[in-house]
């Protein structure tokens, strides 16, 4: 009596291919192996969620998934460099800065591409990549900080806000071509908005500004990364 052995290479290819789908369900990325190179694929989506928890019904992006992935990242042999698909609202502050000075910090190739939207903390999150792109349609939201819950009226308080703001300028200016006055005065803009203070920018004005290198989509942007890949390598 005889019994059918399983074959081992299939079974690899299935697992491998149902852990891939796992992970884009997960963390909505992916990993892809190219001529030019092992790319990952990690979306930034939704709401950037911080210390508090989002409502049931929102789409979020959480720090504390991303911040470890990111390190992985940057220490994995397997991975030659990194696309950011960014469509966001933005969120908490803090946890945005976290994230975008991590993706800021690592050596690996890296490129981002504004998709539909990044506004707010989103602003600095778009231009932490080594190489930025935004297609014409997409849209940045540029205001002041603002805090939800309990604030208490005293000087500390304004203080906290000033010094918050000027995080932010200073790290879109120091990853962008756009200066910090000019960023400050995007923020302040009175005339933009209907309720509300700051600017919407769309792609082409954005590049125009030097807050994103430039305008492409998901060709550009993969033909960046692969050229960062070749520099690398060579």
């Amino acid at each position: 009596m005889t019994e059918n052995t399983k074959p081992t290479e299939p079974e690899k290819e299935k697992e491998s291919g149902n852990e891939a789908t796992q992970s884009i369900l997960d963390f909505g990325s992916a990993m892809t192996h190219t001529p030019h190179g092992n790319v990952y694929c990690l979306t930034i989506i939704g709401q950037i969620e911080g210390h508090t928890t989002a409502s049931n019904n929102a789409k979020t992006t959480k720090y504390e998934h991303v911040l470890p992935l990111l390190a992985k990242l940057e220490e994995s042999d397997e991975v030659d460099g990194v696309l950011f698909l960014l469509n966001t609202v933005g969120g908490d502050v803090e946890a945005g800065l976290a994230i975008a000075e991590l993706i800021a910090g690592m050596t690996k190739p890296t490129v981002s591409i504004v998709l539909g939207g990044s506004h707010s903390i989103g602003v600095p999150l778009a231009v932490a990549a080594k190489r930025s792109f935004a297609v014409p349609s997409a849209a940045m939201t540029i205001h002041p900080v603002r805090m939800s819950g309990t604030v208490i009226a005293a000087p500390q308080t304004y203080n906290y806000f000033q010094r918050l703001q000027e995080r932010i300028v200073a790290f879109v200016s120091g990853h962008s071509q756009i200066s910090a006055e000019k960023f400050q005065s995007l923020m302040l803009k009175k005339d933009d908005m209907a309720a509300d203070v700051g600017s919407v920018l769309y792609g082409e004005e954005a590049v125009r500004l030097g807050i994103i290198d430039a305008v492409g989509g998901l060709s550009d942007g993969l033909a960046c990364l692969y050229r960062q890949i070749g520099k690398d390598e060579s």
